[in-house]
């Protein structure tokens, strides 16, 4: 049995986060509404050990309320990993907000989520992700003070820090498939171009990376064309054309079954969260001799800037730190090589030391 829970949204009664696939052991799944507002939204604390969850917030038009489930538990378990691999006193959250960004967000609806936020007394703290902007931090940090990366808290918008810790990943990534950190003549397909990608595409084009872009955004793709020199593809093209490297800098799931045979690139390295669709893709990867760069090592950039950036502060010991990404990186490869195992199980492998066993960074 079915009901409707956001206009076409619709959820199985009978599910519970409990039953859920994803559900790996999250400490605490909350169910949020606001009728005034037309909120729905769901917020997933994964593990604290190391201190609260911290993670953003995601608006998506999900096409079903268990896809958004499905979303939430991945991305918030994701952040414990994340959070832990960058050595940070934070554990892992994560929050989806059920609704089309460029239609049907409100002041009124953030605010509203902001309050509910600020009911979970800093269990879990927001911050900004896919279809939440800084300016819409700013509204949402008004209700609760378990907003980060506002002006207010930080440094404000993270994604330049995400963007720099992926780009400085994706020259890692060069530096031990092709000997070299230069990117200059190898060719990069580069699927999605908002805030983090788009950066991370101008910094490869910087370098003298041949850029072929996709996004579901046509405006996003005439501007990689006309200030980048790129090319283009659809977005279900991205990972096949001919390329040195793949970067998926949209949403997950895109490497699996039936997209890794198609890959014909050598190495994968992109900002996106959940890249892989289950571990085992990632064995996939590396038999098919496929350079993963595990995608919460990389992508840590933005929340190091959140955890660590101080309103009027100098960005230097977060830029040191997102810089490190780079050395991370290498660790994982060298040790994943030596083992003969995938690089995704040797990140995990690290993370996991360090949360299981309560660490803390001194």
């Amino acid at each position: 049995m079915n009901v409707p829970l956001h206009n076409n949204i619709m959820i199985d009664t009978y599910m519970t986060p409990f039953d859920h696939p994803e559900f790996a052991g999250h400490e605490q799944v909350v169910l949020i509404t606001d009728e005034a507002s037309g909120l729905k939204a769901i917020i997933a604390v994964h593990n604290t050990n190391r201190g609260p969850g911290l993670g953003g917030c995601r608006m998506w038009n999900y096409a079903s309320a268990n896809d958004a489930l499905t979303d939430v538990l991945r991305l918030s378990k994701g952040m414990t990993y994340k959070n832990a691999l960058a050595d940070l006193a934070l554990g892992g959250g994560k929050s989806v907000i059920i609704a089309n960004p460029r239609t049907d967000k409100t002041p009124e609806l953030l605010r509203a989520f902001g309050k509910h936020i600020n009911r979970l007394a800093g269990t879990y703290i927001t911050a900004e992700d896919v279809g939440i902007s800084s300016d819409d931090m700013e509204i949402i940090g008004s209700e609760t003070k378990y907003a980060l990366g506002t002006d207010a808290t930080g440094f404000g918008d993270p994604s330049p820090y995400t963007a720099l810790g992926t780009y400085v990943g994706i020259k890692a990534a060069a530096n031990h498939k092709f000997g070299s950190y230069d990117l200059s003549g190898l060719t990069v397909s580069l699927k999605g171009l908002g805030h983090v990608g788009y950066e991370v595409a101008r910094q490869l084009h910087e370098a003298g990376a041949r850029l072929i872009v996709s996004d579901i955004y046509e405006p996003a793709v005439k501007r990689a064309i006309e200030e980048l020199g790129a090319t283009s593809v659809s977005p279900d093209e991205a990972h096949l054309v001919e390329a040195d490297i793949f970067a998926p800098c949209a949403l997950g799931g895109g490497l699996n079954p039936d997209t890794i045979p198609q890959l014909k690139a050598a190495v994968v390295a992109g900002a996106a969260n959940n890249q892989l669709e289950t571990p085992e893709d990632g064995e996939a990867l590396m038999k098919r001799g496929i350079l993963y760069a595990p995608d919460y090592a990389i992508n840590a950039g933005g929340v190091i800037s959140v955890a660590l950036g101080e309103p009027g502060a100098s960005d230097t010991i977060v830029r040191r730190k997102t810089l490190a990404i780079s050395d991370t990186l290498t660790q994982i490869f060298e040790r994943a090589e030596a083992e003969n195992r995938p690089t995704n199980i040797i990140a995990d492998e690290v993370a996991e030391e360090r949360f299981r066993r309560h660490d803390t960074p001194a």
